[in-house]
């Protein structure tokens, strides 16, 4: 999870700002990948269901029978084609690592999200760990570092609020998805075809509202290059790993491989981009990284204390002296 994150925010930058040739459209490109991702999950229903027969049945049932369970992962198939559009957005106005400690801000809002709609409950250092990780931010933040090696114009304001923007949909449509997903005992992979299918019509709109006049001009695929479908794919492949993450732990415990992330990120951005390291990103990046440590350990259950103390007296009661 962790090197498939770091890599996909350094490729999309590349093919975003560096790489040669015409640039492409990125709504063609979420588009692309809503498709490669409800194949997969077909490919992946096929094999659990074990047979034609029963995946057919599956579909019928799950899909075109259901059209209440269609119209309720909607919701989180806009929710998420706004936030793949944003992190093309953030990638173009700002560099790789600054977008991806910035993009942690999707753990205090998915905490929030959680408390909110799955009333789950959050102890003191982890809201300490939460108030320390938007402080790292801020300072990641201050001062804009530069990339020497980057020729476009760039926006940071832009690109911050795309990052917001993001931020803001990757906490509820997480956490909703995860609350459908543990509210019934349907399957996974009927789930993500379920968001997927209604993904791919959302997405569609957006090339035609977006790009429309401009892709049947030049094509549906213009600009596309071995970088844009190597993106493309760990774009997909990341959407089904937090499908499986979300399903068999918590829609926030996918976050605390960030830190490794960052840091991965961190390097490739100074090799590749000629990312200039300030003493404000550092110190900044170091706290984010210490409050995704922080938030990720375990709750102490205070409530073995005190049973441990009461066990200690009723043996010293029936031991004899």
């Amino acid at each position: 999870m962790t090197l498939v994150a770091a890599t996909y925010t350094v490729a999309l930058r590349y093919t975003r700002t560096i790489s040669s040739g015409d640039l492409y459209f990125s709504t063609t490109a979420v588009c692309i990948t809503e498709v490669i991702k409800l194949l997969l999950s077909v490919g992946m229903l096929s094999k659990e269901t074990g047979s034609p027969s029963r995946l057919k049945n599956a579909i019928v049932e799950h899909i075109f029978s259901s059209p209440k369970e269609l119209l309720k992962l909607s919701v989180p198939s806009i929710v998420y084609a706004i936030q793949n559009n944003m992190a093309f957005l953030a990638l173009s106005n700002l560099d790789a690592a600054v977008y991806q400690v910035t993009y942690q801000l999707k753990i205090p809002c998915t905490a929030l999200c959680t408390v909110l709609m799955l009333n789950r409950s959050l102890s003191r250092l982890q809201w300490g760990s939460v108030f320390m990780l938007c402080v790292g931010v801020t300072l990641v933040q201050w001062k804009p570092v530069e990339a020497t090696k980057v020729q476009i114009e760039q926006n940071p304001l832009l690109g911050f609020m795309a990052i917001a923007i993001a931020v803001l949909c990757s906490g509820f449509a997480g956490v909703y998805f995860e609350k459908v997903l543990k509210s019934s005992d349907t399957s996974l992979w009927v789930r993500n075809i379920q968001m997927y299918i209604s993904g791919i019509v959302v997405t569609l709109i957006g090339v035609y509202m977006t790009d429309g006049q401009k892709v049947l001009e030049k094509g549906f695929f213009f600009g596309y290059t071995p970088w844009v479908c190597f993106v493309i794919f760990l774009a997909s492949v990341g959407g089904l790993y937090t499908s499986v993450v979300v399903k068999y732990t918590d829609n926030i415990m996918k976050g605390f491989s960030a830190a490794a992330a960052i840091v991965l990120s961190t390097v490739a951005s100074v090799l590749l981009f000629g990312l200039q390291i300030t003493l404000t990103f550092a110190s900044g990046a170091l706290l984010v990284c210490i409050s995704i440590y922080l938030y990720g350990l375990p709750k102490q259950d205070t409530t073995k204390l005190p049973r441990q103390e009461a066990d200690k007296e009723l043996k010293a009661k029936l031991i004899p002296v």
